[in-house]
C-alpha cells in the first residue's frame, strides 16, 4: 500500500514538471516542440548581402525540401547543404529540372557516381549553376544489406520456432 502511495506521488510530481515545462516554453503537452520552418522543409541558407533564390531537392539526400539559397549557388552547393546523397540514392541519374521563361522544362542529368566510388576522377565534375525555381530529384531505392536480410531471417525462425514449441505443448 505503501509503496502504490509513493507511486502515485513521483507520478504527480513528474505531470506537474511536465506541465511546468510546457506552459515555460509555450508548448501543449502532448505534442513534439519544433520549428516551424522544419516542419514543411524550408532551409534558409540565404546571405543578406547578395541576392537569393528558391530551389528545391527531393529524393534520397538527407534533408529534402526547399532550399533559399544565394543566387551563384551551384549543384554541388546543393547537395552539399542538403546533407548529400542516402545509401540508396543512385548517383549516376540525377535529374536537374529547370522551368524556363516558356514555362517549358528542360532536364538535366548528371552522373556523380565516379566522382563517389572511382579513386580517380577522369570526367569533369557537374558544376551547374542553379536558377530560380530549379528542381534538383536524386532518384533511389531502399536497398537491404546483410544485417536486415539476418534480422529477417532470425524473425522468421524464432517465430517458427515459438510456434512449434507451442505445437509440442499443446499436444502433450
Amino acid at each position: 500500500m505503501a509503496r502504490r502511495v509513493i507511486l502515485i506521488f513521483i507520478l504527480f510530481l513528474l505531470a506537474a514538471k511536465v506541465n511546468t515545462f510546457a506552459q515555460d516554453n509555450d508548448v501543449q503537452v502532448g505534442t513534439v516542440p519544433r520549428n516551424p520552418s522544419q516542419m514543411f522543409g524550408l532551409f534558409d541558407y540565404s546571405d543578406p548581402t547578395k541576392v537569393n533564390i528558391k530551389v528545391s531537392i527531393w529524393g534520397y539526400v538527407k534533408y529534402p525540401g526547399k532550399y533559399i539559397v544565394p543566387v551563384n549557388s551551384t549543384l554541388r552547393d546543393l547537395l552539399s547543404i542538403a546533407g548529400g546523397p542516402t545509401a540508396d540514392a543512385y548517383l549516376d541519374d540525377v535529374r536537374l529540372v529547370r522551368t524556363l521563361a516558356d514555362s517549358t522544362q528542360q532536364v538535366f542529368t548528371y552522373n556523380f557516381s565516379e566522382l563517389i566510388l572511382e579513386p580517380s576522377i577522369t570526367k569533369k565534375v557537374p558544376n551547374q549553376t542553379l536558377q530560380p525555381g530549379d528542381m534538383l530529384f536524386m532518384p533511389g531505392q531502399p536497398r537491404m544489406y546483410f544485417k536486415d536480410y539476418f534480422s529477417l531471417f532470425l524473425s522468421t525462425v524464432s517465430a517458427l520456432s515459438s510456434l512449434t514449441i507451442l505445437v509440442i505443448n499443446l499436444t502433450k
